[in-house]
């Protein structure tokens, strides 16, 4: 009988690490082996996944110049972990949005990201209409819009399903979809901090009709609250199962939760340390090795200096520079809300590596 092989026997030695087409990354992997990882010191961690990160990207860093518009903090959902409601409630106009959009492309943006709370009133329809009027007048500029969550809610709101939806989307200007609403996707989790949220299987529902319909999307883990390594470990071969049968995430973007003006923060009160972040990245990129091939770090919530040392860990993407940032302010962010592509290019050339815009997908914009 042959011996069973674990996740750490699947990593090579450092020095002898063969080409991506020689790394068994489409052999299935335990819960149980990749827990492992989690035991690890982070500079074997960091060391592996940097160099995974070298076969998977080479030396470029990436990001992207563009805008985040959250067109309203009305919302019917109770999350725990939500302080973006707490603020005065708003709903930005068409009008307003357009204002925003004409701001960005005058700074040279390439991606509007738009995203807001689930407002009792608004259906499919009412997404599709704001889409259709930045394409009128922007043909150019990438949409990247509405997560899982607000799909459904847009759904259920017009009386269609989650593929008529996501069919009209597209049909109205729809580039590609951020992977958020993921959290922890564990229901157990999502239980304690977001109840009524969509459950994990409604989040891969609507993620896998996107990619059906070529829709590409991101993957995102918001972590550093109630939740378990083990459950860390069950999102991220989640998303590596869901890579290997669709092939639809441009990135894997690990998010770590800001314990600040939310009913979960009294419950967490500290946010996560350094060390387990970069834990965090390192076995990402060393798990979806081979078939994610963007990790990003997110200065918003790592905060600048942070960012860049993950980039020491298999991260490859420092995401954009988003103009204006509500939900993570909210939450006590204090890396602020805009990052220009000079700040960008800085933070990556002083770790010698070779700073890249590009755009949504991936594609590298310049020389």
């Amino acid at each position: 009988m042959p011996q069973s092989r674990s996740i750490l026997d699947e990593i090579p030695p450092l020095d002898e690490i063969p080409p991506l087409d020689e790394i068994p990354s489409r052999t299935h992997i335990s819960v149980g082996d990749a827990l492992k990882l989690a035991d690890l010191d982070l500079f074997t961690l960091a060391t592996t996944a940097d160099h995974l990160r070298e076969r998977a990207c080479g030396d470029v860093v990436s990001f992207v110049v563009n805008r985040n518009i959250n067109f309203t903090n009305v919302c019917v959902g109770e999350c725990a972990f939500c302080a973006f409601c707490k603020l005065p409630p708003f709903e930005l106009t068409l009008e307003q949005i357009l204002e925003k959009v004409e701001e960005a492309s005058r700074m040279g943006a390439t991606e509007i990201c738009i995203q807001g709370g689930l407002h009792p009133r608004m259906g499919t329809e009412d997404y599709c209409e704001i889409l259709e009027t930045i394409r009128s007048h922007y043909p150019r500029m990438h949409l990247h819009a509405f997560s899982p969550m607000e799909v459904v809610h847009g759904a259920k709101n017009s009386g269609i399903t989650i593929r008529e939806a996501l069919t009209e989307l597209r049909r109205s200007g729809l580039g590609s979809m951020p992977g958020t609403a993921a959290e922890i996707l564990v229901d157990e989790v999502r239980r304690r901090i977001c109840p009524k949220k969509l459950s994990t299987a409604q989040w891969v529902d609507v993620i896998t009709t996107a990619h059906a319909l070529s829709i590409p999307t991101t993957a995102t883990m918001m972590y550093g609250h109630v939740e378990s390594w083990r459950d860390r470990i069950e999102h991220i071969l989640l998303i590596r199962n869901i890579q290997q049968k669709t092939h639809g995430f441009t990135e894997f973007v690990p998010l770590p939760f800001m314990p600040h003006n939310s009913p979960l923060g009294e419950r967490v009160r500290f946010a996560t340390g350094g060390v387990e972040d970069l834990k965090v990245y390192s076995i990402a990129r060393i798990l979806l090795f081979g078939l994610v091939n963007n990790i990003q770090a997110s200065w918003v919530k790592l905060g600048h200096k942070l960012a860049q040392v993950a980039l020491l860990c298999g991260a490859n993407d420092l995401g954009g520079t988003l103009m204006e940032e509500s939900i993570s302010s909210s939450a006590g962010g204090t890396a602020g809300q805009y990052t220009s592509p000079e700040h960008l290019r800085k933070l990556i050339t002083e770790i010698g590596r070779v700073p890249r815009e590009r755009d949504t997908l991936y594609r590298l914009i310049g020389d």
